[in-house]
């Protein structure tokens, strides 16, 4: 739960830090630039929100690892909810008003998570898991989306150290094998996740893993 809290304040902390100019540059996911991905981010915390509010009586049907659904192909951005978030987006207009409703319900998201009780169980997407394994699945969309926001802002800072290390963790208990040694937990993260493709060099050294990626992951 300390690690959901310390990514989330390092998401925020960095869109705060952003020029103005930046929302216009593309983002690391497809079809989003930086001013959508923000936007997405004030969806994920009212989900937080909502999803620490919806208590479940019913035993866990998934943890912080099946939580994740891997889909068949990387998103495009054309999916309905994905234009949404493009259209919603450009309504704000001015960058100002998307970091002024990031930290606001974001801080709440983050302070809602820090008063949960780890062992409570929730439900969302039909699914019901405990607080503790629902923040550890944001810890990996906290990292993922904090290296889409600077995939074109070299300038900006990237996601902490442990946060990168236990995404890879998750990324690789999902795949269900480990990434070579050689692979930084930035790497693994990007190649994994199919926001880069790999090099040669890396998918000679992937080895059968290369033939489960990407991990596109919903």
């Amino acid at each position: 739960m300390d690690l959901f809290s310390r990514s989330w304040a390092a998401l925020r902390t960095a869109v705060a830090e952003l020029p103005d100019q930046a929302f216009e540059q593309p983002s690391g996911c497809a079809g989003w630039l930086v001013r959508d991905l923000v936007c997405h981010l004030i969806i994920d915390a009212q989900d937080v929100l909502i999803t620490l509010a919806t208590p479940a009586e019913a035993e866990p049907t998934v943890d912080a690892v099946t939580y994740w659904r891997v889909a068949d192909r990387p998103p495009t951005g054309e999916d309905p909810l994905d234009a949404l978030t493009v259209r919603l987006a450009a309504a704000y207009e001015d960058p100002g008003l998307l970091t002024f409703h990031l930290d606001d319900v974001g801080s709440a998201a983050g302070r809602a998570a820090g008063l949960a009780d780890p062992g409570l169980r929730v439900s969302t997407r039909d699914d019901v898991l405990t607080v503790d394994d629902y923040l550890t699945a944001y810890v990996l969309e906290w990292t993922l989306h904090h290296l889409d926001l600077i995939a074109r802002l070299p300038d900006a800072a990237e996601p902490p150290a442990e946060a990168l290390a236990r995404s890879r963790a998750l990324l690789e208990e999902i795949a269900g094998a480990a990434f070579p040694t050689s692979f930084t937990d930035k790497d693994a993260l990007l190649a994994g996740t199919g926001r880069r493709a790999p090099t040669e060099a890396e998918r000679a050294q992937l080895g059968e893993l290369s033939l489960k990626l990407p991990l596109v992951l919903g």
